[in-house]
């Protein structure tokens, strides 16, 4: 290479590196100059998208641009998520993550993204614990009886939930492994049948969403015995939590966060997850997140990066201990 090529070379290699950083700064000081989109790997109606929609009005209010909510459901999710994973990292297509997602990733491994490798974690923005409802024909009026009950009759209780792979699927087995316990899987389309096949008697037990328990259990059409977080819901305060009813240590809670592809400036990271905490956190949002069943819970990058780490590690150690698997 002759002196003079030799020369543009290691120029063009020089403005090149400090033109990149140079290039994120402006973007995320411009940041948002055009509708933000929010992809949502479900159909609308669900947990994930009432979500998605209540933090993209108030997100939308403080970044002074529209956030759109874009369902695209299909694959238990997985065609929303690759959606995110593959869009333009500046910032302007999101995903709100659920529980069920991470859940997915544990339980295959063909799956054209990586939630760790393709994702920037942003901010948890609700949880909401399942309660453990049987039908008032089961002779459980604790979940002590229960177990007893399950141990004394291993295969015939059964329980429902919303499909393999769902985080009321993971209940019931987490249910059973730490119970010592057989019961029977019943898979349903979604978790409205599942739960109008737990009032019908068609299934002796199930583990919905707090919003879906609380009026059948206020009607007495199936009985609360547990909710399946480490602390009692605020929503439904007199009920004990499955730790303290048995199963020491039993702690699993569907969650809602966002993510971003993983190469958005940080910048724009930081920027968005100080909004999300701000207007997560008004009274106006609480009472609206609680409404729906669920409770606000927002955090740093690191932390929720760091409960993402622990939760898919946790789902697959349940995955393989329990032998489930997606086809």
């Amino acid at each position: 290479m002759r002196k003079a090529q030799r020369r543009r070379f290691w120029l063009y290699t020089v403005v090149t590196v400090f033109a990149q950083p140079l290039a994120s700064e402006a973007l995320a000081q411009s940041y948002p100059n055009k509708p933000v989109r929010m992809v949502v790997g479900m159909v609308a109606g669900g947990g994930t998208d009432v979500t998605a929609r209540l933090v993209a009005q108030k997100l939308s209010e403080h970044l002074g641009q529209p956030v759109v909510v874009e369902n695209r459901p299909g694959a238990s999710t997985a065609i929303g998520t690759e959606r995110v994973a593959k869009s333009p990292t500046d910032g302007y297509t999101l995903l709100m993550l659920s529980c069920t997602t991470s859940v997915l990733s544990a339980m295959r491994t063909n799956l054209p993204y990586d939630l760790e490798r393709d994702f920037a974690p942003v901010s948890m923005v609700t949880t909401a614990p399942l309660v453990l409802l049987v039908h008032p024909s089961v002779p459980a009026r604790d979940v002590k009886e229960l177990i007893a009950l399950a141990r004394s009759r291993p295969g015939k209780l059964n329980y429902g939930s919303s499909g393999v792979g769902g985080i009321s699927h993971l209940a019931g087995e987490l249910f059973s492994l730490m119970a010592k316990v057989k019961l029977v899987h019943v898979p349903f389309k979604g978790g409205g049948e599942s739960v109008i096949a737990s009032a019908s008697g068609q299934v002796d037990m199930n583990f919905p969403s707090v919003a879906t328990a609380t009026p059948l259990h206020g009607a007495g059409k199936l009985r609360a015995l547990a909710v399946s977080s480490a602390k009692r819901s605020s929503l439904l305060p007199s009920i004990p939590t499955l730790d303290e009813s048995g199963l020491p240590g039993y702690d699993l809670f569907c969650w809602w966060g966002v993510l971003a592809p993983a190469a958005v400036p940080k910048d724009i990271i930081a920027q968005l997850n100080a909004v999300i905490g701000k207007i997560v956190n008004t009274p106006e949002m609480k009472e609206s997140i609680n409404k729906q069943g669920m409770e606000p819970q927002t955090n740093s990058l690191e932390q929720f990066a760091a409960f993402m780490r622990n939760e898919m590690a946790q789902y697959a150690k349940l995955v393989k201990l329990a032998g489930l698997k997606i086809e």
